[in-house]
């Protein structure tokens, strides 16, 4: 009879950890249901057919044009959060079509490959309609392509790309040579700079490798810059996400708020900052006054 006691015993405590299971799991499953309720409630079918909450707020006049420190009204920014390049991949939104070519090229990597590591990239592909048109704020917002579960941070330290960080550094004096050899002449008349729209001021880029393309008569003008490029680890190159390029900013200019195309990348900047050399008598001389890396 110990043996049947016993083994009622073990029943009855068997029951009461089983129910405590089952009470667990059923919590657990409320709180999912909540969770994806919150994240699905401003993604609706009518949602679909209008452009991203994210997108009208930039490009819709507001009323009464708050002033910004910068000097420029807010109606004013809103105008210059994209540009009007039809060969800008950010800003000419490629969506859906964008959308089923990546899967179908992830398709075939899988078949050629395997599937293995790749289950984030096939949610981040699978759900970017409902990541675009989420209207909660949020540091990562990528206007073509969002990878859910990145860390986010307003710069990452050099340590995240030590190698590369280091190299661009030991090459800077050959980097600022070669940009004062295509500076020389004022962007908006020398060949290969291209005008950024900004509400205030002038914003110039050079570009060596734009969208993934490289600009071959820039980059001829710029050998050093161009193998330094070629020695990056970490460079893209192959697709368009990839950029490199020479970037001025006049003294007093607004570039207006925005996100960038993908959070999959770190944008590496090497910053100098000019200003004009007093002792030039006017004549069009630059002098470097400060010089902080940014990873973002």
């Amino acid at each position: 009879m110990d043996w049947m006691r016993d083994w009622v015993q073990a029943v009855r405590e068997c029951e009461g950890g089983a129910l405590g299971t089952v009470l667990c799991l059923a919590l657990l499953f409320v709180w999912y249901c909540y969770r994806v309720g919150c994240e699905h409630a401003s993604y609706t079918p009518e949602s679909r057919s209008s452009p991203p909450e994210l997108s009208s707020a930039k490009l819709r006049p507001t009323l009464g044009g708050v002033r910004t420190g910068g000097g420029a009204s807010e109606e004013e920014l809103n105008g210059f959060a994209y540009c009007q390049s039809p060969e800008c991949f950010r800003c000419s939104r490629p969506g859906n079509g964008f959308n089923q070519r990546l899967y179908h090229n992830l398709q075939d990597y899988a078949k050629r490959y395997t599937w293995a590591g790749m289950g984030r990239v096939h949610k981040g592909v699978r759900e970017q309609d409902r990541y675009r048109l989420c209207n909660r704020p949020s540091i990562q917002k990528a206007e073509v392509f969002f990878l859910p579960d990145l860390p986010s941070a307003p710069f990452f330290s050099r340590d995240a790309q030590k190698h590369d960080v280091e190299l661009l550094e030991r090459s800077f004096p050959a980097l600022l040579a070669e940009f004062e050899s295509v500076y020389r002449t004022p962007p908006p008349l020398a060949p290969g700079w291209k005008a950024n729209s900004t509400p205030r001021g002038h914003w110039w880029t050079f570009y060596l490798v734009n969208q993934g393309t490289t600009l071959a008569l820039n980059a001829r003008r710029c050998p050093r810059t161009w193998r330094v490029l070629g020695q990056l680890r970490t460079f893209i190159s192959n697709n368009v996400f990839g950029n490199a390029c020479f970037s001025v900013i006049s003294p007093g200019a607004t570039i207006t708020e925005h996100y960038g195309p993908t959070n999959v990348r770190l944008r590496c900047h090497l910053a100098r900052l000019f200003t004009l050399d007093a002792a030039s008598r006017g004549e069009r001389r630059l002098r470097p006054t400060a010089g902080p890396e940014r990873l973002h």
